[in-house]
């Protein structure tokens, strides 16, 4: 099992994230040489390495509301469903008519007036976005509707509406080539980016990719502790 647990950097909670198949850390160096000049041919007489950044990949495949507010720079919120009186809608025909909504079921459609009554399967039908207004319903191009409906219990996620946020990480994983052995990867802290692919519609397995930065955690300042990032290995 490969699980990931996240808070954001003020440590209100670990939070569960759910099934990561990939956590990988990709560290980049600055390298100074000094050339050897005191012989023909060249060579390096000596040289200096120094980390200028690390940068971690998460591969994700829990599609929640939270996850995907995390990965959007989004908000989510819990809408909870119940009737809905006279929502105003313009209807084109064999065109679809969204909803504020999702519609579970339609109680009735008129018109702006509260006239006529539109036949249900005839002049619409309900789709789970709202309603389709077939070619040959009543209803003419560019009629004001009211809907009356009930709408269903949801999670809406607006997407790009906050800054990006500072994160640690617990990563729990389970070594299957050593009878199950765990490993566990502490992350102090980090800033991700965006989810950099979000397929909703595909034939295998959807996958959330995100990439960030490791940053310094100055709170932790024990001599031999890593700021940065540290894993538990099981023996």
């Amino acid at each position: 099992e490969d699980e990931e647990f996240v808070a954001t950097i003020e440590r209100a909670g670990l939070k569960f994230i759910g099934n990561v198949s990939q956590l990988s850390f990709a560290v980049t160096e600055d390298t100074k040489e000094l050339k050897d000049y005191t012989q023909p041919g060249g060579g390096t007489y000596n040289e200096v390495r120094r980390v200028s950044s690390i940068e971690t990949t998460l591969v994700g495949h829990d599609f929640s509301p939270d996850n995907l507010a995390r990965l959007l720079y989004g908000s989510t919120s819990a809408i909870t469903g119940g009737s809905v009186a006279d929502e105003p809608a313009t209807a084109y025909k064999d065109s679809l008519v969204p909803l504020s909504n999702i519609p579970a079921s339609i109680t009735q459609v008129t018109g702006s007036g509260g006239t006529p009554t539109y036949v249900d399967g005839t002049d619409y039908e309900l789709t789970e976005a709202g309603l389709y207004i077939p070619a040959a319903s009543s209803i003419a191009d560019a009629t004001p509707i009211l809907v009356d409906y009930t709408s269903a219990n949801a999670d809406v996620v607006q997407a790009l509406v906050n800054s990006g946020k500072e994160y640690t990480m617990v990563f729990e994983g389970l070594n299957e080539a050593r009878s199950g052995k765990a490993t566990i990867v502490t992350v102090h802290r980090t800033r991700v980016g965006a989810t950099k692919n979000l397929g909703l519609i595909g034939d295998d397995y959807g996958a959330l990719e995100v990439s960030g930065k490791l940053l310094k955690d100055t709170t932790i300042t024990t001599a031999g502790l890593s700021q940065y990032f540290k894993a538990a290995i099981q023996q």
